[in-house]
């Protein structure tokens, strides 16, 4: 009987480090879609309370204990690193964590090498700490956050993770090819 064994979308790929900035996979924890049900943001605000968040503005994020609450589309969030709150008749609540890779940037480079992917300017002015969006990095569609000052974490679905991470290195690359020349 063969054994299954779990590993991540990125198994075996090192941090690389280029333009002073690291690219590496990061690992999440759980992953859940919570989708309000209409009329019910006072009683998710409730059930979220005793875990120290609140549901996101639009292109936000609340952290609080390790948890992490990330606004993905109208009503809509990803709840990170730990199980869901009871919802039950307050949200559609699924498990996600399979479906998803999380690449980290950190360094100064990172959002300079994001411009070359993603039609967003990801500045630390204009895309500050706390700041999330959904927006297309190349043709896959992506969930790009700020959690801390330079690094920006990037969810693409699993299937694109090996690619991603390519586009991600090829324009770290060009970056410190340019950075050599002067």
């Amino acid at each position: 009987m063969p054994e299954l064994i779990a590993k991540t979308a990125l198994e075996g790929r090192a941090a690389l480090t280029l333009a002073t900035t690291t690219l590496a996979e990061a690992d999440p924890g759980p992953v859940t879609s919570v989708a309000l049900f209409p009329g019910q943001g006072k009683a998710a605000a409730k059930a979220l309370k005793p875990l120290g968040l609140t549901f996101p503005a639009p292109n936000r994020l609340v952290e609080k204990d390790g948890l992490r609450l990330v606004w993905t589309g109208r009503e809509q969030a990803f709840l990170i690193g730990g199980p869901a709150p009871d919802l039950a008749g307050i949200a559609a609540v699924t498990d996600q964590s399979g479906g998803w890779a999380t690449l980290r940037l950190t360094g100064p480079a990172g959002a300079e090498a994001l411009a070359r992917l993603v039609p967003l300017d990801l500045s630390e002015a204009t895309f500050p700490v706390g700041h999330a969006a959904r927006a297309p990095l190349g043709h896959m569609q992506a969930v790009l956050m700020r959690p801390a000052a330079e690094v920006i974490e990037v969810m693409v679905f699993r299937s694109m993770a090996r690619t991603a991470w390519h586009e991600v290195e090829v324009a770290l690359r060009a970056l410190a090819a340019r950075a050599a020349l002067t």
